[in-house]
């Protein structure tokens, strides 16, 4: 079995507070792996180093055979690949003036078309479209993966405070985690080009499909601030999923939910793995849910890990029983 996600040596400083501390952690394909704590453990800095949102004080993140943090070495190469382009039509434009041309309009043709692939390679190196991405992550130039990277290289996330487009309709949340998947460009939206109205129509499909795998059919036309508290919680995993993700973070998924809504949910995880085939890191304070449906457990405490393994081994570790219930008196 290959790993989907390995992290090495992973450091996450804020001033002098060190937060996650030196950590090794793998998660192998197709499994659903769980990382638990007490408050304050460090979890959540974790997923969020994993998800591209901070970037690690040292160490390094390897997903999906890519190393999402380049070699610091390599970081200066990006400015090139984008200054590339008006560099070769700069160059040309001075060879033009160098042989003497008296044709005015060919240097300012030249000088016009500098200028304008110097503007446009720096638009492209801000809003790194995915092929930009694509080519950079293929050369390993990117120093650091940011979440939209993280997106298009396979990720999908929940987060621990819902974080839906509230006055979006659930069918719109769930189109909206799939742009990083559409073909169509602003050309076809503006022109409403067949293709723009063929992928429009397929992702509906697609998004009415995945509001129906996780238990909210036929309610994508519902606002979605107006639905009940586990409903949303529920559009916030359909609407990960619509990225087509390979690994599937879920930050607190069943917090606030009642006993019944859990039992459902975490029945709805382990569907996600054996129907769609997906890898789950999973961030949960139920234990009933993560000892139920795990297939490994790591332990953080205080920002180091302290334990690792199967739910039974780390039921029973005696470090874990120590953070979650104290020492006992002497």
């Amino acid at each position: 079995m290959t790993d989907v996600l390995h992290a090495k040596n992973v450091t996450k400083r804020f001033g002098g507070l060190v937060a996650v501390h030196d950590i090794d952690f793998t998660i192998p394909e197709g499994s659903i792996v769980s990382l638990i704590g007490p408050n304050g453990a460090g979890k959540t800095t974790f997923f969020n180093i994993i998800a591209g949102i901070y970037d690690p004080s040292a160490g390094s993140i390897e997903f999906r055979g890519r190393d999402m943090i380049a070699k610091a070495r390599r970081a200066w190469m990006e400015p090139i690949a984008w200054l590339l382009p008006p560099a070769v039509l700069g160059a040309i434009t001075l060879a033009v003036a160098e042989s003497g041309t008296k044709n005015q309009t060919v240097l300012a043709l030249g000088l016009t078309a500098t200028i304008l692939a110097l503007l446009a390679s720096m638009v492209i190196g801000v809003s790194r479209p995915p092929a930009y991405q694509r080519f950079m992550f293929r050369f390993g130039i990117f120093r650091s993966a940011r979440p939209n990277d993280m997106v298009v290289a396979g990720l999908g996330r929940t987060f621990q405070n819902i974080r839906l487009f509230a006055n979006m309709t659930a069918m719109d949340n769930v189109l909206v985690g799939m742009h990083s998947r559409l073909k169509t460009t602003w050309i076809d939206a503006l022109l409403s080009t067949p293709r723009d109205r063929r992928e429009e129509k397929t992702s509906r499909v697609r998004a009415n499909e995945l509001l129906t795998l996780v238990g909210l059919k036929g309610r994508g036309g519902v606002v979605a601030k107006n639905l009940p508290y586990g409903d949303q919680r529920r559009l916030e995993i359909a609407r990960a999923l619509a990225s087509d993700p390979a690994l599937l973070l879920l930050d607190e998924p069943t917090a606030g939910m009642n006993p019944r809504e859990t039992a459902e949910l975490t029945v709805l995880i382990g569907r996600l793995r054996s129907e769609l085939g997906l890898t789950v890191l999973l961030i949960e304070h139920d234990m009933r849910v993560v000892m139920g449906i795990s297939d490994r457990v790591t332990v953080l405490d205080h920002g180091e890990r302290i334990a690792e393994g199967t739910p039974d081994e780390v039921r029973r570790n005696p470090k874990v029983i120590e953070a979650y219930l104290g020492t006992p008196p002497a």
